[in-house]
């Protein structure tokens, strides 16, 4: 058999894909950069792409042409770090805990002790899994005496949650920042008696959850931020 066609070793594979997780850095689309819309409080920000457009073509001649510059489109982007060429990537650390701070303030819930779980005690003693583990395993969280943390309880209270305000920021997609006619244009559509306002707010979530139309699956953990956090 040739050296061409020869198979890799498992471990030079292994190698190889342990530098590629260490070496590994957030990067953007082609022609994209990451932006964060800022909201009500320093530790809510949402992730963005805006994608750059070419030029326009509008006249001239083939020796002068004519361009328009276009700007750019925002757009939600889901890819989270690895879509952000400024952050500082670690796969055994895990994603950010972004939603800590907002969990924390709300006091309705309350770290265990240790893990409860058998299987996970279990798995936690057996340590021939120690190279496969996150580092800084989080405590889970409970909730304490009396307290339902759902989104939709607080949704019911009357509170507006950073969670929903996140999801406001979301699905407004940026829309602030276009300021050409063109690119602001809306189909008028149907809104099968839907009372959909023009700029989606807060409180708008709020009241889409408390009625049931909208649920967030986001409760006290893991404390991180998904791209799916509002469903329809």
């Amino acid at each position: 058999m040739s050296n061409v066609n020869k198979p890799r070793a498992r471990k030079e594979q292994r190698e190889e894909a342990q530098q590629f997780i260490n070496t590994l850095q957030g990067v953007s689309f082609p022609n994209s950069r990451r932006i964060y819309l800022q909201g009500s409080r320093s530790d809510l920000q949402v992730p963005m792409r805006e994608i750059q457009l070419s030029p326009t073509l509008i006249g001239g001649d083939k020796d002068n042409p004519k361009y328009e510059p276009n700007e750019a489109i925002p757009v939600y982007d889901t890819a989270g770090p690895y879509g952000d060429p400024q952050s500082e990537l670690n796969v055994h650390s895990g994603l950010a805990k972004l939603r800590a701070g907002w969990i924390a303030e709300r006091g309705d819930t309350e770290a265990l002790k240790g893990v409860s779980s058998g299987f996970t005690q279990q798995r936690l003693a057996d340590e021939g899994l120690d190279h496969l583990r996150f580092e800084h395993l989080p405590l889970p969280r409970k909730a304490q005496p009396g307290q339902c943390v759902t989104q939709l309880h607080y949704a019911r209270a009357g509170t507006v949650t950073p969670e929903m305000e996140f999801i406001a920021i979301r699905e407004n997609m940026g829309r602030e920042r276009i300021r050409g006619e063109v690119l602001r244009h809306q189909h008028p559509g149907q809104s099968w008696g839907a009372n959909l306002p023009e700029n989606i707010t807060p409180e708008f979530v709020r009241q889409e959850v408390a009625a049931g139309r909208a649920i967030i699956p986001r409760q006290y953990q893991p404390p991180g931020i998904r791209t799916d956090d509002h469903r329809p």
